[in-house]
């Protein structure tokens, strides 16, 4: 296969999991997000997928959380610094509000730490899924 061809393969790919994860209403997997592009008609590989998604994180493309079941992933905005609600079951995720940045702070400094960065997603169960 040639260079130029390989190269617009993994273009179209790259492309089509980035739309895929724009589409989808909550955090997803990676293994649900392969197998939706295949059930759609785009043939990409598992690897590759991961691969893609972890690129998006590294550019602030995507954002990702560790769940019980695994890694889940979550199309944003590239500086839109954020925290999370999220369900449990169906991966839906609202923005919300984080403790206040001399909350974070004081507790630091009070257990004697710098802070560096923060992370902050609350679990639950949505409206939907707690009945």
């Amino acid at each position: 296969m040639s260079a130029t061809i390989h190269d617009r393969r993994n273009t179209v790919q790259k492309e089509a999991v980035k739309e895929a994860l724009e589409t989808a209403p909550g955090f997803i997997s990676a293994g649900e997000l392969h197998h939706r592009l295949n059930e759609e008609g785009t043939a990409v590989g598992l690897a590759t997928v991961y691969r893609q998604l972890n690129a998006l994180v590294e550019t602030g493309r995507a954002d990702t959380i560790n769940v019980a079941g695994g890694q889940l992933f979550r199309a944003c905005e590239p500086g839109d610094h954020h925290h999370h609600l999220v369900c449990e079951n169906c991966g839906v995720a609202v923005k919300i509000d984080p403790p206040s940045e001399d909350w974070i702070l004081a507790a630091a400094a009070h257990n004697g730490f710098t802070v560096t960065r923060h992370v902050v997603e609350v679990f639950g169960r949505c409206a939907a899924c707690a009945v």
